[in-house]
């Protein structure tokens, strides 16, 4: 009976431990597929963000940047024109120093030529009392023909000395040449300044000898600077036509290259031909009296020229970020997929830049700082910079 007592407890206890086997195999499962079943799904990703400008077609005043140096209207290297010592210097003949139109730089001895004047008009003399006896004579050629009964004329003019006369008349005429002549080297003795002018550099010192064509010095006009700005044709058809102007209405801002400091100056014309170098034509700029300007404008300053253009209709302002290195300009569609197109940049203020709308679209959505590895057809999730957020939030990076 007691033996019978334990096998029952025994069944029952492997029945027991069985039917657990069951339930945790089965709970294992079940979870197994739930997990399976989770696992086979897809993630939902999320589209990257990307920051956008909403831009429109507007009209807006075009202005072209361009560079140049000052010069100069008028850079001279005087010569001398007749040779001799230096014998006086002029106080004011000092580099830096400004000359007013025929100032005396310099004089030369002069003995030689006050010696040459005086032959020449020596000469002047005799050709003169020359010419008036051969006009006597021929007055008295013209009484004896007269008086002698022939008929006619002489066979000969110098009968009636008619080539004696005429070779008199040359003779002074000669003379009073080689006056004037004499005179004129005698003047060029004593150089002065041929223009109002800034003297940059002095060649000469006291007692130094002269020849014709020794350089004295060299000397850049006052009365105007200006600037060669080369454009681009891209630029020119952004520019008003300068024919239709009356003159110094078209004003131009001038920048030194730390933009510490400004001139107004102006539009005096434009070049008709091409540089061979740069193959662009240039535009001349011009500031009246540069040296009595506030701060004043040296010849051979570095300028920045920002030069007024037409209005021009229909085109896109973007900020500079917005265009890629290689000049394009991404912008989101209406289902947030990036595209990008080529910009046909018109012309650039400060941190913007003003470009024709693509396919005549009149608005667009701009991304403001492409990256390299944008994709066209890329899914963004755009977030949207008003033009107020924009500015300030450049001027902070600026600082």
């Amino acid at each position: 009976m007691k033996h019978k007592k334990q096998t029952i407890f025994i069944t029952l206890i492997a029945v027991l431990c069985i039917a657990g086997a069951i339930t945790y195999t089965q709970a294992k499962k079940a979870n197994y597929l739930k997990n399976s079943q989770s696992m086979s799904q897809p993630t939902a990703v999320a589209a990257p963000e990307v920051e956008i400008l909403n831009v429109s077609a507007q009209t807006y005043q075009a202005q072209i940047i361009g560079y140049g140096e000052a010069k100069a209207r008028n850079t001279l290297t005087l010569t001398t024109e007749v040779s001799g010592q230096v014998e006086t210097l002029s106080s004011q003949f000092e580099t830096g120093k400004q000359i007013e139109q025929g100032a005396l730089l310099t004089s030369l001895n002069d003995t030689t030529y006050q010696q040459a004047v005086t032959d020449a008009k020596m000469a002047v003399a005799d050709a003169k009392v020359a010419l008036l006896e051969e006009e006597r004579q021929g007055q008295q050629a013209q009484l004896e023909w007269k008086n002698s009964g022939m008929a006619g004329k002489p066979d000969s003019s110098l009968v009636l000395r008619h080539p004696q006369l005429i070779a008199a008349q040359a003779s002074l005429d000669d003379a009073q040449r080689q006056l004037k002549t004499a005179e004129r080297d005698l003047q060029k003795t004593h150089i002065t300044a041929p223009f109002d002018a800034l003297i940059v550099s002095r060649d000469i010192q006291p007692g130094s000898y002269l020849t014709v064509g020794s350089t004295v010095s060299t000397l850049y006009s006052t009365d105007r600077i200006e600037i060669s700005i080369p454009l681009s044709e891209h630029q020119w058809q952004s520019l008003p036509n300068i024919n239709n102007m009356p003159p110094k209405t078209w004003p131009v801002t001038l920048r030194n290259t730390q933009g510490s400091e400004q001139w107004q100056g102006y539009v005096q014309r434009v070049e008709q031909h091409l540089d061979p170098t740069s193959r662009q034509r240039s535009l001349i700029v011009a500031v009246d009296s540069p040296l009595e300007q506030t701060p004043a404008l040296f010849p051979g300053t570095f300028l920045t020229a920002v030069i007024q253009g037409v209005a021009l209709k229909n085109i896109w302002e973007i900020p500079a970020s917005a265009l890629s290195q290689s000049g394009e300009v991404w912008y989101v569609d209406n289902q947030n997929n990036l595209l990008n197109f080529k910009a046909n940049k018109l012309f650039e203020i400060k941190n913007k830049v003003y470009i024709t709308p693509i396919d005549d679209m009149k608005n667009a959505q701009i991304v403001i700082r492409p990256l390299n590895n944008y994709l066209v057809g890329m899914h963004m999730t755009p977030t949207h910079t008003n033009a107020a957020q924009l500015l300030a939030k450049t001027a902070q990076e600026e600082q």
